[in-house]
């Protein structure tokens, strides 16, 4: 063995249980290090300022924009339920309109629930291009919310005469298992939309789901009738 002060060399190890060719690699990772240092510490630098950057983006920008849009659209939230849809849209002239809201805080929750909002009162306008458009950018996220927004969208689309795409959205909407209340309303739709897209043995299924599963709804009352018209009698 090397004596305690001597300095500890690959001749003094000869020897020894020692793996020289893990030595010559543990030398060979120090010269590289030494070589490319300089690289390695900007780079250190680097992610340490993106890291501080994100985080102060997050606390300083995000947080901030996010309060905003939330005071934002809870005014014109108010507008909508009072159903001043121009207001609620464009803005009352001293606080943004759902419009506004989307252009402003893009990426906000706000925002977000402000294309349902935004959609639906261009459905109710009539302007059913921009209906589909926004009800489409929509993140409902499994919500309540989510279910009416597609059977807005299924409304969009059949005042399009686009009764094939609508009938998707309609199901999607009357798939909601917690909204039992609209859920024979949207699949009753998009019975009507497979009968007027031609497809009658989706529609004469879906009357006789809407009469079978949901037989309290008052969209059931009339399913014989719907069914018979298809030649469905229940025979």
């Amino acid at each position: 063995m090397a004596n305690k002060n001597e300095e500890i060399t690959f001749e003094t190890v000869k020897g020894e249980d020692v793996d020289q060719d893990m030595m010559h690699q543990v030398q060979r990772g120090r010269q590289a290090y030494r070589q490319n240092s300089k690289m390695l510490n900007i780079l250190g630098v680097v992610v340490i300022a993106v890291i501080g950057g994100y985080l102060g983006y997050k606390q300083f920008v995000q947080k901030p924009n996010i309060e905003k849009s939330e005071n934002a659209v809870f005014h014109a939230q108010q507008w909508y339920d009072m159903d001043s849809l121009n207001y609620a849209l464009k803005g009352d002239g001293q606080n943004p309109g759902f419009e506004k809201i989307i252009d402003k805080y893009s990426g906000t929750p706000a925002a977000n629930l402000s294309h349902y909002y935004a959609g639906t009162i261009y459905l109710r306008q009539g302007n059913f291009a921009k209906a589909v458009e926004n009800l489409k950018k929509f993140d409902g996220e499994g919500s309540l919310v989510q279910f009416r927004a597609w059977g807005a969208l299924g409304d969009a689309l059949m005042e399009q005469n686009k009764a094939s795409e609508a009938i998707d959205f309609y199901k999607k909407a009357a798939s909601g298992k917690g909204d039992q209340l609209f859920a024979p309303t949207y699949l009753f739709r998009a019975a009507l939309a497979s009968e007027k897209a031609g497809k009658t043995e989706e529609a004469k299924k879906l009357y006789r789901e809407v009469k079978e599963k949901y037989p309290y709804a008052p969209e059931a009352r009339d399913m014989d009738k719907y069914l018979a018209r298809l030649g469905d009698y229940g025979l």
